[in-house]
């Protein structure tokens, strides 16, 4: 290692959707050998799970606050890891799924970790979005498989292709954008129900999703119309996926450019 180099070091592991199920050997090794432990997870069930692997381990919950800006209690978590990372310890930042996905926290510690000299790295681990392709049993390379935030796709103009699956993230806050609420109401849901009806028939059957976490639990799997989004009750941690309407349709025209493009090829054998 270059005798310059900061001793200080950053990984953050994802421990997976299901408490114990889901958590890899390198996952596992990288808390068991951290100096610190902060964790990001779903459950003080999780928390005290942790707590077995390292006599060091800070939650990061405690910084949610409601009526608190999300992204300030995102900036606390990184600089939490940081200032123990500047102390020159070993940092593992532990969190529930994948540390990078829908993780603002992990991808900015990393970041700024490396931009100051320190070595700093990102584990993967099984995601929602894996539990979700196995609860649903979606493959998504059958007709395809769109993600957003949920509260994007209403802020912005997004494109929406129905013949395939769409998977909308954040179901419980979507139309937030304060950042402050663990929640939204029937009215914010109605607006999206608005959105996704420029594409999708009002009978269409949606699926409210949310990965079980505790091996006793199961997944959260309820279906129901479109039109009847706003009255259900969805949370923080569900998911809305949309499967397809209609078949996808054939781009006759680039079919015949590769035609043609096979005749050429088996002329020039």
């Amino acid at each position: 290692m270059d005798a310059t180099q900061p001793t200080g070091s950053l990984v953050c592991v994802g421990i997976g959707m299901t408490l114990g199920s889901h958590i890899g050997p390198l996952a596992r090794n990288q808390i068991e050998q951290a100096d610190v432990v902060f964790t990001g997870v779903s459950d003080g069930v999780v928390e005290l799970w942790l707590r077995r692997m390292n006599n060091d381990v800070r939650s990061l919950q405690p910084y949610y606050c409601e009526g608190k800006s999300r992204m300030q209690t995102y900036r606390q978590m990184v600089d939490a890891m940081l200032t123990e990372v500047r102390a020159g310890r070993q940092v593992c930042g532990a969190f529930y799924g994948h540390p990078g996905v829908f993780a603002w926290a992990p991808h900015k510690a990393v970041a700024i970790a490396r931009s100051e000299g320190y070595r700093a790295h990102m584990e993967p681990g099984v995601s929602a979005e894996d539990c979700l392709y196995a609860d649903l049993g979606i493959d998504p390379g059958t007709y395809g498989c769109q993600h957003y935030e949920a509260s994007q796709l209403l802020l912005y103009q997004r494109r929406i292709d129905p013949t395939a699956y769409l998977v909308l993230w954040q179901a419980g806050l979507v139309g937030d954008q304060s950042l402050t609420r663990f929640s939204t109401g029937a009215a914010y849901r109605q607006v999206l129900v608005d959105v996704l009806a420029r594409d999708y028939p009002l009978e269409h059957e949606v699926i409210i999703y949310r990965a079980a976490t505790l091996p006793i639990q199961r997944a959260r799997i309820e279906r129901l119309a479109l039109t009847d989004l706003p009255q259900a009750v969805v949370e923080a941690a569900d998911t809305l996926v949309v499967p397809p309407v209609g078949p996808m349709r054939i781009d006759r025209e680039v079919r015949a450019r590769l035609a043609a493009l096979d005749l050429a090829v088996a002329g020039g054998a």
